[in-house]
């Protein structure tokens, strides 16, 4: 069992889930191949980070060819607040939301 994990990424968690929920339970190479011609902007991210769990598995002395995804999650990982300035010197919130996707290899 190996794990990896995407700390601090600037994109909202429901937009990630919508990406990692396709990978869930298939063989590496088949995840990567789903990732590689998805046109969504978390997927290089989440392909860079099971490509670092295969990695560490590797270093392990498994094979990462007949590894599967066992469990991929996505969660909040904070928001960025910031200020927008509108009219009759009023200011709205601006609220970035930051996911933490954990990836485990089996």
């Amino acid at each position: 069992m190996t794990q990896s994990i995407l700390q601090s990424y600037n994109q909202t968690p429901r937009k990630v889930r919508l990406v990692t929920d396709l990978v869930k339970g298939k063989k590496i190479p088949a995840a990567l191949t789903i990732l590689q011609f998805l046109p969504k902007r978390a997927a290089e991210p989440i392909e860079k980070l099971i490509r670092s769990a295969a990695a560490n598995a590797k270093e392990k002395g498994k094979d990462p060819n007949e590894m599967t995804v066992q469990s991929i999650t996505v969660e909040n990982a904070g928001i960025l607040k910031k200020y927008m300035p509108r009219a009759f010197g009023r200011a709205s919130l601006i609220r970035r939301r930051k996911s933490r996707v954990k990836v485990t290899l089996v």
